[in-house]
């Protein structure tokens, strides 16, 4: 025991200010890495959906992606990491100082090259979305390109129009091309930036899907493209990420008065401008298109949650609440000790409240959000997660 007064020994008052700082230090705010998805997922047999892909090989006819340029080698397919947990995923592999490895390009409707999916069909207005996971701890912003829709007018692949979805550090942003001047194309080649026309990639996105606390586990993102009526300014795009309005570009002139092709392909990309700064992955999962909105993936009524790797942590605990806001909290679970890395959505597990109160599964019809927090071996809990990784619930089978 110290014998020197209490108000004279700087050792003891370091030795107790250390004792409370590391029992009040917040530990990491973990996330949800993903959901369990349902058996079979509503766009597997939508008459809306133009292409489905879960990159697990189930479905047939992988032969219609576009056959890869050299310049730009078709995606890796891995099980290291997939949606729900299982399964396999489309792999970008970005070796350091390279501009990445993997693409998919697949083409549709009035396309002119390679074999379109639902051959001659015109596309006006289209929905495609993607689920995205990066490496965790993720580093250096973000590669500028994800994906991109434009219309291929000649087998030189030369373009009348494109919507990149790029990065802008660590968030995204659409950004609009037209090659269309006086109702021709004028573009002679593919990403013909001499004849492009840019129409503006402001507001970005808000959500930091870069950055390395939203590393590690997957983000619903979903874009829209709608070309304008000929002749006018009434083209819309959009995109959404986690079930959120994340920016938006209204009033866009993409086609002039050019009606000969329509929307007819749709990239997903890795390419990094200036190259990675250290060895790094990404992964895309469970690949739609389709002429109606998509939204997230399907899940069971009593579904599996999948958390992030802990961090040093003794337990952990989740909330589900049917709004973005978290005003409608419908499920909250027990604290689950930091070993279990997934929970099922029981009464076991936790407690139903709200519009389920009383019920032993959630309902079919709003789109549900999580969040969790965990609880550091010393006591303190993290913040809780911002609403994340939604899902909506399979209706009954009559």
């Amino acid at each position: 025991m110290c014998n020197v007064p209490k108000h004279l020994c700087a050792v003891c008052l370091l030795s107790w200010a250390g004792v409370l700082l590391a029992a009040e230090t917040k530990p990491a705010t973990p996330r949800i890495d993903s959901i369990v998805l349902a058996p079979v997922q509503p766009h597997a047999k939508s008459p809306h959906v133009i292409w489905y892909d879960d990159f697990d090989g189930a479905q047939p006819g992988q032969w219609k992606y576009l056959e890869p340029r050299p310049d730009s080698p078709d995606a890796s397919l891995s099980d290291r990491q997939a949606l729900g947990g299982q399964g396999r995923s489309m792999e970008c592999f970005y070796p350091k100082g390279k501009q990445g490895i993997g693409n998919r390009k697949i083409v549709f409707g009035d396309c002119p090259i390679g074999r379109p999916l639902r051959k001659g069909e015109r596309f006006e207005d289209v929905y495609w979305r993607i689920y995205v996971k990066h490496q965790k701890g993720w580093t250096g912003g973000g590669p500028a390109k994800m994906s991109r829709a434009t219309a291929f007018v000649s087998g030189r692949w030369d373009q009348a129009f494109i919507l990149h979805l790029w990065s802008a550090g660590d968030v995204l942003t659409l950004d609009p091309v037209t090659g269309v001047r006086n109702g021709r194309v004028v573009t002679t080649r593919y990403n013909d930036f001499d004849n492009f026309k840019w129409l503006g990639n402001s507001p970005k996105g808000k959500f930091p899907i870069h950055a390395a606390e939203e590393s590690a586990r997957w983000v619903c993102v979903e874009a829209r493209l709608k070309l304008n009526t000929p002749g006018q300014k009434d083209g819309y795009s959009a995109l959404w990420i986690d079930g959120r309005l994340d920016t938006e570009r209204k009033n866009i002139d993409y086609r002039g008065e050019y009606t000969q092709h329509t929307i007819n392909a749709i990239f997903l990309e890795a390419y990094w401008n200036d190259g990675s700064p250290v060895d790094q992955y990404r992964w895309y999962d469970d690949f739609v298109v389709s002429t109606r909105p998509i939204g997230p993936l399907t899940a069971a009524p009593n579904p599996t949650l999948i958390r992030t790797s802990p961090d040093d942590s003794a337990a952990w605990e989740v909330e589900i609440a049917a709004d973005p806001q978290g005003q409608q909290v419908v499920w909250k679970s027990l604290s689950l000790p930091t070993q279990d890395t997934q929970v099922a959505v029981r009464t076991t597990t936790g407690a139903f409240s709200g519009a389920a109160a009383g019920k032993s599964s959630l309902p079919a019809g709003p789109m549900y959000f999580c969040r969790v927090r965990q609880r550091s071996t010393t006591g303190a809990w993290s913040d809780w997660s911002a609403l994340h990784q939604p899902f909506v619930v399979a209706a009954p089978t009559p």
